[in-house]
């Protein structure tokens, strides 16, 4: 059984779990409310952050446009461009142990692609979640519904892994962003042209 957490709430990954490895972060969303006409286009992207909570460098944001960390510690298995079906909708894979040392904490975020462009936003979406899975067993660890409503978002920090103590543990923050990926990146400290 996964451990399902409220906003805000902290929990250990790799105590419970020794030898924890390889996880998947899978994140997904259902679009409800809409008749605009253009696609919801929903993007997840990964901030590897230091102690200052900074990125160190552009390499450490992961997303569509850069999808695997030179370390191999992060890949993102790629952009989903509908988020229609079930199941996770973009996922990502974390090997715990490729984690270079100067990196504290990893975010994981959703956006949603040319939102002002296409009068979008996260009040629009339904079902949000993040949840970590053991990739070796395919089993379910971690489950955080955002069951917030959302209304003029446009980004979201879904959750957070983070060493505490020389473990990893997670963190479901599920805070909201306005302007969207640019927003995020100046949060994170990336520059964005």
């Amino acid at each position: 059984m996964p451990i399902n957490l409220q906003k805000g709430q902290k929990v250990s990954l790799t105590k419970g779990n020794p030898g924890l490895k390889n996880i998947i972060i899978g994140l997904g969303w259902d679009v409800n409310r809409y008749d605009g006409g253009a696609d919801f286009d929903l993007d997840a992207a990964v901030f590897m952050l230091g102690e200052n909570g900074k990125t160190p460098t552009s390499d450490e944001f992961i997303f569509y446009g850069n999808l695997v960390h030179k370390s191999g510690a992060i890949e993102h298995m790629g952009d989903n461009l509908t988020g229609e079906g079930d199941g996770d909708d973009e996922q990502i894979k974390v090997d715990l142990t490729k984690v270079p040392d100067n990196i504290q904490k990893i975010d994981f975020t959703v956006t949603i692609y040319e939102a002002d462009k296409r009068h979008q936003n996260f009040g629009q979406v339904d079902n949000a979640y993040i949840r970590i899975v053991d990739e070796n067993t395919n089993e379910e660890l971690i489950r955080y519904d955002l069951g917030e409503d959302f209304s003029i978002e446009t980004a979201v920090v879904v959750g957070e892994i983070y060493r505490y103590n020389g473990e990893w543990k997670f963190n479901a923050i599920g805070s909201g962003f306005q302007g969207g990926l640019a927003a995020l990146c100046g949060n994170f400290g990336i520059e964005v042209e």
